[in-house]
């Protein structure tokens, strides 16, 4: 079987072609800012986690990307970097003793600062679709403000 012919391609042709894949493509990679507001001190850090999609959300163990900073009293902000398009949501918490996790009352109720993005009202554990936003179309910043 012989090789297809291939055609010289013209300046104005792959000019168009690569305007449609743009167009129709995937969705180049970007950032996202996470400022989380509300802070109580500087004591242990606040941690970011950042999912895409619903599946495994809230489960830290699965987050697509997640960040830690030192707490400061008010506000910190960390930035994922390189996100494709998609659906996404954050949960943050202010892990005031440095133990790594969220610590809760009775396994259920948090004890130390917790936020998500939408601020949705949760009573349970938290869903996927009322944290939601979509990257690109989300601001370049969202803001998390934390509960205690």
């Amino acid at each position: 079987m012989s090789a297809p012919r291939r055609r010289p391609v013209r300046a104005a042709g792959l000019a168009g072609a690569l305007a449609a894949a743009m167009a129709g493509g995937p969705a180049l990679a970007t950032e996202l800012s996470v400022r989380v507001t509300g802070v109580r001190g500087d004591a242990g850090s606040v941690n970011v986690g950042l999912w895409q999609g619903a599946d495994g959300f809230p489960d830290d163990a699965r987050t697509a990307r997640s960040a830690a900073t030192d707490a400061r009293d008010q506000a910190v902000e960390v930035t994922f970097r390189g996100l494709d398009a998609g659906r996404y949501a954050v949960i943050s918490y202010h892990d005031e003793d440095g133990d790594g996790e969220l610590d809760r009352f009775f396994g259920m109720m948090p004890t130390e600062g917790w936020g998500i993005s939408n601020t949705p009202d949760v009573s349970g554990p938290p869903e996927f679709a009322p944290a939601a936003f979509e990257i690109p179309a989300a601001a370049p910043v969202i803001e998390i403000q934390l509960t205690y």
